[in-house]
């Protein structure tokens, strides 16, 4: 039986609040608070049932089904809504809560295995026929509830929903309902000391049992309160026995339950690394396991220890040992993986097979998967929650494998295509910025997805270590591991063949008009005057003058990607600017070993001195560095990866790089502002123009004073085209974090636009040009008018598509011209102008007791007669 108590949580973003109450083990979720997609689960504890509420709300079948197969225990629906939604849907009536309008259960209800709400208390004879005798879950929902009558209807078994801002963790606390004392006031106990029997247990995936102590009310009360296991001594029986506070096995307490009598507790507790239960150091468990007798050993049994074993050896696996090396190559290590699956496929197909051999080959496919998780940081646990919500899914696909796989190729594409009800999610939250709970609602929308830079950076730092040591070797071993190309040299001098030009006609004039129209723009933005003078005292005339940075590298990322718009974004403003050497760095394409030749055709037109054949940190180190064959450079601009990043952010702070770089960078974003007046296939289409880059992109559409007509020919229109987008599981992934922000005006629109600092702002509202520049504070670039996507400024618009992302708008500006120099000042002081300012250098200068500053001055003037 689990807690008597089901938190009602404000939504997943309460994160204090299910801190707080996860020991309960179960909470419930509004509706509206809930973004569905396939990893909904993953952001609670793995130990927590979570259910949703859609009782006051207008929901379809389908709603529901998506709720269920995403890992939803129960959907609470109302007596009005059960016929639609329970009883004609054909799904199991085990996975709803029926909330009943009065006290009595219809023949339909009585008949099903769904739980049940109450908004009253019922006689106990009325209770237990509701119940079925205690095999119906009965819930208890109403406002006007005390700590007493809490007490006195879990005692009854009733389980409690109860607003989370209403209860509390601690023994009491004023106003609000305790649920430590709920829980305890339901047990029961025979023993002469009062204490109830407790079982431990290990957390997911092994659930071991660790041993059996006892608990009294205070104990448990201490425990939930502080979330440490805590027990009652029976040697000292006035005190608690707080485990591991002396010796070191600390417990942290991850859930509470007690059996379906109510006479034992179960406590489900995370151990400190190293430590075990039993007070023997050898023992794992208090049943004589001897697990700890060699402290490096994983403990557990199966694939539980094999997880905590792999996961120790991911930290700890010494270089060149065979568990490093399946760590750190991918190819071995897909390659084992492929070799065991086809060996377990033999072992079942042999017509002499053994059950035993069959058993052997899938341990060796068990341990290279769990090899392939631990390395990208999945748990065992996360495996099984997520076999748990499959098994728990209410539709099913037709079970048909991809075209690839199957032997025979003649199933038509319509056996292949998934149950309507599997299909991918294709839509954002909205929040309603009236609404009165709205302001972190609206902070979350605005808070961009997590960057573990940190993570990164330890993976990058050896690649810059090598390349800074070894130079081209390293470059051209780098090339070879992570993109598959063995090259001879690192790097293509200018003039570049023009065999690795060829490209279409058509390919060429788009080139030419973008690179015509980027000009253009860029050449406009140069200084009006070579040098720049003010006198700013009488005979003072100080000065400012541009000059190019002299040596520049521009990345390009490349190799399963052709970029040439950003080979064209960075090489026209350079060439504009003047800067001497303007080096690219691009990865050869795996399949050809080739530069692409859009790209090359690019570095030919901008008159670049080569281009580096690397990709990712290398590429930006050897550029950052310099190497034997790599033109040290002054300053390295352009986007790329997670990698290319933290290499950037690296070489900046490194005083012996001596180099500069264009700005911070994340992934790309949007954010499109539309009225009632906007086209919704227009709208629909710049918000999946950014959503395609990447699953850590984030789409974000403000939306003034819509109606909710509008609101949803908006996310019908995203749906449809998502849907026949070939990157469609991206933008699933990416709509799933981000929002539809709904503003009553347009000031309110700018505002957490500003705030937001979009790298794309696009205007899709009545009288768009009227708002810039006087309404814009903080963007990179701005799209004004329903006819000016997004894409326009990727490509040929002129205007340039390097902008900055995460939020650095409000500090940095894109890409431009006076990125690509630097501004030297000057001053010509006359006579005139000595006598003007000398004494005002002298007092500055004197009272910063810097003397010899004072001093420059003085013996000019003394010479000059101007003291």
């Amino acid at each position: 039986m689990t807690f008597p108590v089901l938190p009602l949580v404000s939504g997943p973003s309460a994160h204090e609040e299910i801190a707080a109450f996860a020991v309960v083990g179960q909470i419930l979720l509004p509706f509206k608070s809930v973004q569905i997609s396939k990893t909904f689960l993953n952001q609670f504890p793995y130990e927590l049932l979570v259910d949703v509420d859609v009782s006051a709300d207008s929901v379809t079948v389908d709603d529901v089904v998506l709720l269920l197969n995403s890992g939803v225990r129960q959907v609470i629906v109302s007596e009005k809504q059960a016929p639609e939604l329970v009883f004609e849907s054909g799904l199991p009536t085990s996975r709803f809560t029926i909330e009943l309008q009065g006290s009595e259960l219809s023949a339909q209800i009585a008949k099903s295995s769904a739980s049940v709400v109450l908004n009253s208390a019922v006689s106990k004879d009325a209770f237990k026929s509701i119940s079925s005798s205690g095999n119906r879950t009965v819930y208890y929902r109403n406002g006007a509830i005390s700590q007493d009558l809490a007490e006195t209807l879990a005692q009854d078994g009733y389980t409690l929903i109860i607003p989370a801002e209403k209860l509390t963790d601690k023994t009491s606390e004023s106003g609000k309902i305790s649920i430590s004392t709920i829980f305890t006031s339901t047990l029961t106990t025979d023993r002469p000391d009062g204490l109830f029997t407790t079982l431990i247990t290990a957390p997911a995936p092994s659930y071991t049992a660790l041993g059996v102590v006892y608990s009294s009310k205070a104990s448990i009360e201490a425990a939930i309160a502080e979330k440490v296991g805590v027990y009652q001594s029976r040697k000292r029986t006035q005190e608690l026995w707080y485990k591991g506070k002396t010796s070191g096995a600390t417990q942290k307490l991850l859930k509470l339950e007690r059996d379906c009598d109510s006479d034992v507790v179960k406590f489900v507790v995370d151990s400190r690394d190293g430590y075990g239960f039993c007070h023997l150091d050898n023992n794992y468990t208090c049943f004589g396991d001897g697990q700890l007798k060699q402290k490096s050993e994983a403990v557990g049994t199966g694939l539980a220890k094999l997880d905590s074993t792999l996961a120790s050896r991911f930290q700890s696996a010494p270089e060149g040992s065979y568990t490093k090396r399946l760590f750190s190559d991918d190819t071995l290590l897909i390659a084992k993986l492929k070799e065991e699956l086809d060996e377990l496929i033999e072992a079942g197909q042999n017509k002499e097979k053994d059950a035993s051999d069959v058993a052997f080959e899938c341990a060796d496919l068990f341990y290279f998967a769990l090899v392939w998780c631990t390395k990208n940081g999945v748990k065992l646990a996360d495996v099984e929650k997520n076999l748990d919500i499959k098994a728990g899914k209410v539709t099913r696909r037709k079970g048909d494998a991809k075209q690839q796989y199957l032997e025979t190729k003649e199933q038509s594409k319509e056996e292949s295509k998934e149950d309507p009800k599997e299909k991918q999610l294709y839509k954002m939250e909205t929040i309603n910025t009236k609404d009165a709970a709205s302001a972190s609602s609206i902070q979350r929308a605005l808070t961009r997805p997590v960057q573990k830079t940190s993570d990164i950076m330890k993976l990058v730092l050896p690649i810059v270590q090598k390349v800074q040591k070894e130079g081209d070797k390293a470059l051209i071993e780098l090339t070879e591991k992570f993109d598959g190309v063995k090259l001879d040299s690192p790097v293509l001098k200018a003039p570049f063949p023009q065999d690795l030009m060829n490209i279409s006609e058509d390919m060429k004039k788009a080139i030419d008009l973008s690179i015509s129209n980027i000009e253009k723009f860029h050449a406009a933005q140069l200084p009006k005057e070579k040098v720049m003078t003010v006198e700013t005292s009488p005979g003072v005339y100080c000065s400012r003058f541009a000059k190019p940075i002299e040596n520049v590298g521009l990345y390009v990322p490349g190799g399963t990607a052709v970029l040439p718009s950003t080979a064209m974004m960075l090489g026209v403003p350079a060439k504009v600017a003047g800067c001497s050497n303007i080096v690219l760095a691009s990865p050869p394409a795996r399949a050809t070993g080739k530069l692409t030749p859009e790209v090359v055709y690019v570095a030919h037109k901008i008159g670049a001195k080569c281009i580096v054949m690397a990709g990712g940190a290398q590429a930006v180190t050897a550029m950052a560095y310099g190497t034997e064959s790599v033109l040290k450079c002054d300053k390295i601009l352009g986007p790329g990866n997670q990698f290319v990043t933290a290499a950037k952010m690296y070489i900046q702070n490194d005083t012996q790089a001596l180099c500069s770089i264009d700005m911070p960078a994340g992934p790309s974003e949007v954010l499109v502002m539309a009225d009632e007046n906007a086209d919704a296939d227009f709208v629909a289409s710049d918000l999946l123009s950014q959503a395609e880059h990447g699953v850590d992109s984030q789409v974000i559409l403000i939306g003034v004073n819509l109606s909710d007509k509008k609101v949803r020919e908006f996310e019908e229109a995203v749906r449809k085209q998502a849907e026949v987008l070939p990157r469609k599981e991206i933008v699933a992934k990416c709509l799933a974090h981000s929002f539809i922000l709904l503003v009553d005006n347009y000031d309110e629109a700018f505002d957490l636009s500003n705030k937001y600092a979009p790298e794309h702002l696009i205007l899709q509202i009545d009288n768009a040009s009227s708002f810039v520049p006087d309404y814009i504070e903080n963007a990179g670039s701005v799209f004004v008018g329903a006819l000016s996507p997004e894409s326009c400024g990727d490509y040929s618009s002129g205007t340039n598509h390097t902008l900055p992302t995460y939020g650095y708008a409000r500090q940095y500006s894109g890409v431009n011209t006076a990125t690509f120099q630097k501004f030297i000042t000057s001053q010509d002081v006359s006579e005139e102008g000595l006598k003007s300012i000398g004494k005002a250098v002298m007092t500055l200068a004197a009272v910063e007791g810097l003397e010899a500053h004072r001093n420059a001055v003085q013996v000019r003037m003394d010479k000059l007669g101007l003291l």
